[in-house]
């Protein structure tokens, strides 16, 4: 099948690169010439393991190419998935005019008969305005082709993006015209072979279904961090709390990690525009209000911690910091905790050495000219005579160090674990001080 995809982002690319290696020709757009030249010299410009080699294999193949032309996009396919950025605007919604334009672009230059999927994240509704751009294009030039929309949300873990798209654990697709759906079921067919994953319901709900999915692991984690807190209170451990809610197959164990709050891409700017829509449809939305409100909080947890350690004041201290993406296995830096706390301790007055393996690149943009810190080359140069250690992605090089040798480069011997990676007692058994997240 011929698809074009509008956008090379995180979702964009993974969707063109996955479907282009089942066997499909697919265009690839974006409006970044800078961008389509990298990915055409064989760079991809974002961290996530297994992609390169799935790009490289299409481009190798002939079908996979990218172009900043919308209507080579066009004229290249009659299916065309939407997967341009929908970041938030000032009041909390979802801005869609990325989306609205890129319809706009599109309906200004169909020639046949097409299909249009809407892809990116977006509110109820949303997929109605696209058609409706789409329509008044066509007429505004006469043309009386057949174009339908179609809902098709991407439900796609950082890190693991490639392993879900290719082994997926649903398949939602919107749709109100049966065509469309057929021709949805046929272009996943091949990720679809073992047992029926396909999900076909109207646009609406298809639309929500993506943001009700991210909602509620958001309200998962704000749950259990706010657990954390009272466990550290009661002299409870919530990492053993964890183990034994998790064994309820009614939860089971999945996103019940304590930690620094979430970030990334999703769960901030979906929860937000979530409980726009709610506000501007009348409903309540005071569980998703307090996940966000958690979850803000906990990000100074730690910094609070480490206040308290020093006898109240972080100034004139050096704290190494490992992790920076907002999780292991990506550079991502939207939203990610280590931002707030990196803030919060330069603030206080503190020296910070950061690392990350993969986000470096990403940090040091956006977190240009802060006063204070410094990058360290690695996750050992960054601990070298800093007073205390924090951790703040799960980083799988950042699991097992050598404790004692952290116990004599350390200054005040402390390590503050903000993922509860490390077993207390193995940590003072070495001689430090040990702070995790709900761990008494």
């Amino acid at each position: 099948m011929k698809l074009s995809i509008i956008g090379t982002g995180y979702v964009g690319l993974v969707t063109g690169a996955c479907l282009a290696d089942v066997g499909n020709d697919v265009l690839c757009l974006d409006v970044d010439a800078g961008k389509v030249a990298r990915l055409r010299a064989g760079e991809i410009p974002i961290h996530e393991p297994g992609l390169d080699q799935v790009v490289a294999r299409g481009v190798a193949a002939g079908r996979l190419r990218f172009s900043t032309d919308y209507a080579e996009a066009v004229a290249h396919a009659a299916v065309i998935f939407i997967a341009v950025g929908t970041p938030s605007d000032e009041d909390g919604s979802a801005d869609l005019s990325h989306v609205l334009a890129c319809a706009r672009e599109l309906g200004r230059r169909i020639e046949r008969d097409t299909l249009v999927v809407v892809k990116s994240t977006v509110p109820v509704g949303t997929t109605e305005r696209v058609r409706a751009v789409l329509h008044e294009e066509l007429a505004a030039r006469g043309a009386r082709h057949r174009v339908t929309t179609a809902s098709n949300p991407e439900f796609l873990k950082e890190g693991y993006a490639v392993d879900d798209f290719m082994r997926p654990d649903r398949i939602i697709v919107g749709v109100d015209d049966p065509q469309a759906a057929e021709t949805l079921r046929t272009l996943y067919a091949p990720f679809n072979r073992n047992r029926d994953r396909l999900l076909v319901m109207d646009i609406r709900s298809s639309e929500f279904t993506k943001y009700v999915a991210n909602a509620m692991l958001a309200v998962r984690i704000s749950f259990m961090n706010e657990m954390a807190n009272l466990a550290e209170a009661l002299g409870a451990d919530i990492e053993q709390v964890r183990h034994g809610i998790g064994s309820d197959p009614r939860i089971g164990p999945h996103f019940l990690y304590a930690g620094v709050g979430f970030g990334g891409s999703c769960f901030p700017k979906d929860l937000r525009a979530l409980i726009h829509t709610a506000d501007t449809h009348g409903a309540s939305a005071a569980i998703l209000r307090a996940a966000a409100e958690v979850n803000a909080r906990q990000r100074t947890v730690l910094v609070e911690k480490m206040r308290r350690f020093f006898g109240g004041t972080l100034a004139g201290r050096t704290i190494a910091l490992w992790g920076l993406a907002f999780k292991a296995n990506t550079d991502d830096m939207r939203e990610a905790s280590s931002l707030t706390i990196i803030d919060a301790l330069l603030a206080a007055g503190a020296a910070v050495r950061a690392y990350d393996p993969a986000a470096m690149g990403n940090a040091r943009r956006l977190l240009a000219g802060r006063s204070g810190l410094a990058f360290a080359p690695s996750a050992r140069a960054a601990a070298e005579g800093a007073d205390a250690l924090a951790v703040i992605t799960e980083w799988l090089e950042f699991r097992s160090p050598d404790f004692e040798w952290l116990a004599q480069t350390l200054r005040a011997r402390a390590v503050f674990d903000g993922r509860n990676l490390y077993d207390p007692a193995m940590v003072r058994a070495a001689g430090l001080s040990y702070f995790g997240i709900g761990r008494p």
